[in-house]
């Protein structure tokens, strides 16, 4: 069974911080887990993104994406949809869904914003599409997880959220539960279904 691939896109670190308490969430259950990003995308003239990042998470592969277990999808909100920079990876994943290499995996979502009614749901819900096109087991996080019921920051049943106050991209403490309740919930599914 192949690793839990936690994929994100962050400008300012909020996603970043929602992946790592995530993959934290998977580690837990047991799982092996790798953490990975997309590079940012130019206007095209003139600029060419490095192969490697300056600094933290590497930038995902394909294969490494075919090869996983279950996958931890996020995106900062852009308007109420994913970022542009992930948006073009997923462009770019024709030959995996040819291949159905992720068909029957399961794969969560979770995002986060600059304000508290920023689109984080429809962010949510749009990042499900290209993981059911891909034939995906998409999860959220059941309303059996209490902070849902008490948050009064990020999180909602769709996938964990972080509301990005005063350029605040720590996150709250209901926001880390959900987080690493997310994690959980994506390893353990991963677990079941690879053992088919």
């Amino acid at each position: 069974m192949g690793p839990i691939l936690v994929l994100y896109y962050s400008l300012h670190g909020a996603t970043r911080n929602l992946a790592n308490k995530i993959a934290l969430g998977a580690q837990m259950q047991g799982a092996e887990v790798i953490i990975r990003t997309v590079p940012s995308i130019s206007d095209g003239m003139g600029f060419k993104q490095s192969d490697i990042p300056e600094s933290g998470d590497p930038y995902v592969t394909l294969d490494e994406l075919a090869n996983c277990s279950g996958l931890a999808l996020g995106s900062p909100t852009r308007f109420g949809n994913m970022s542009a920079a992930m948006k073009y990876f997923w462009d770019s994943t024709s030959a995996i869904w040819l291949s159905a290499n992720l068909s029957g995996k399961p794969g969560c979502v979770f995002s986060s914003s600059s304000s508290m009614h920023g689109g984080q749901e429809s962010t949510l819900l749009t990042m499900m599409l290209p993981l059911l096109h891909h034939g995906m087991v998409v999860s959220g996080l059941p309303y059996s997880e209490p902070e849902l019921h008490s948050t009064q920051t990020g999180g909602t049943p769709y996938g964990v959220t972080h509301v990005n106050l005063n350029n605040q991209s720590s996150l709250s403490q209901d926001e880390q539960a959900l987080c690493i309740a997310q994690g959980k919930r994506l390893a353990m599914l991963a677990q079941k279904l690879g053992q088919k």
